[in-house]
């Protein structure tokens, strides 16, 4: 019900969005954009195709302007006066379809973007809970009998794909368990595949101008650590980006930071090399001033379906007085 509202409030939304854009600034986040069929990826996240991306930002360069850190960081601070609403270019878990397909892109058509990574998975050393999970899916769904011996892990009456979708970061320890059973071997998918940037190609990025920035040590889901728990994984992040000279002013949650309490952000922020952090959450303010909302672009609509959806949504939700996350 409330997408469908949703979708009918979209259709009233001006043409020219950044008139009606109710925030400054526009970050919008990406994870992959690929041409090719990533088994890791597609039953965890609509990834955009080339052409649907760079449409994508076409549209975005129409209504907003594209800055780069320093002017992102200037506009907030007030030392910087775009021309118009500004757009901020992020990226998520540093894959290696952003150095191969994305970064070209950006630098011909001159966009700047920043990528939130996680260091456990650079070199492709491991790979994330949740690509694991996607893997032992799609091996699941292609395989005309299932293995009997997957119900030992699996309940018995459900769909066992979906049940693979839904382990939790705490839970990841059935993912080996799954792969024994299923030969599923991802260390020789990690060789093959290669679905992560490498330091050096991190390195290069950065060189041509790009940010490389933290999003935890190996992207769990920050609501079901405790606090302390929270803060070791991003400051151990934090010392691998200083060590490396990447940029350490800024923190990506990873999936969320929905439940996350104003403890942690009171004792991060007494870190002075970090500048903000970011949600993504959509268009919606947040009470903690330097925490920012990013807009999930991986929806399966295009840029323009995907804006005037949130501005309907901010819109109720304004009306219903949630429009800003209130940390206790």
């Amino acid at each position: 019900m409330k997408n469908k509202i949703i979708n009918f409030l979209s259709n009233f939304e001006k043409e020219n969005l950044a008139d009606s854009f109710p925030l400054e600034y526009c970050l919008p986040v990406y994870h992959c954009v690929s041409d090719e069929n990533l088994p890791h990826l597609k039953n965890i996240i609509p990834y955009k195709n080339t052409k649907q991306f760079e449409q994508d930002l076409d549209f975005l360069a129409r209504h907003f302007q594209f800055v780069n850190w320093d002017e992102f960081k200037g506009f907030v601070n007030g030392s910087f006066q775009p021309k118009k609403k500004i757009a901020l270019l992020t990226f998520d878990d540093g894959l290696r379809e952003f150095y191969d397909v994305v970064a070209p892109i950006l630098e011909r058509k001159g966009i700047y973007a920043i990528n939130f990574i996680n260091p456990k998975f650079i070199d492709n050393k491991d790979l994330m809970f949740r690509c694991k999970a996607s893997l032992l899916a799609e091996k699941v769904k292609a395989d005309k009998r299932v293995n009997p011996e997957i119900f030992s892990i699996l309940q018995p009456k459900e769909n066992p794909a979906q049940q693979i979708l839904k382990i939790s970061y705490l839970q990841q320890d059935l993912m080996d368990r799954l792969a024994e059973v299923l030969e599923v071997d991802f260390n020789i998918f990690l060789l093959q595949q290669q679905p992560y940037m490498t330091l050096d190609q991190m390195t290069r990025i950065t060189q041509k101008g790009f940010g490389i920035s933290s999003h935890s040590w190996d992207h769990p889901l920050y609501h079901e650590l405790s606090v302390g728990q929270q803060l070791e994984t991003t400051d151990k992040t934090f010392d691998f980006l200083k060590q490396h000279d990447f940029l350490y002013e800024s923190f990506a949650f990873p999936f969320t930071d929905f439940g996350v309490k104003k403890e942690f952000f009171d004792l991060f922020f007494k870190n002075k090399d970090v500048f903000c952090t970011f949600g993504c959450a959509g268009i919606k303010l947040d009470s903690i001033e330097r925490n920012f909302q990013r807009i999930p672009m991986e929806n399966g609509d295009p840029a323009e379906a995907v804006l005037k959806k949130e501005l309907a949504y901010f819109r109720l939700k304004k009306i219903l007085n949630k429009n800003k996350i209130v940390r206790g």
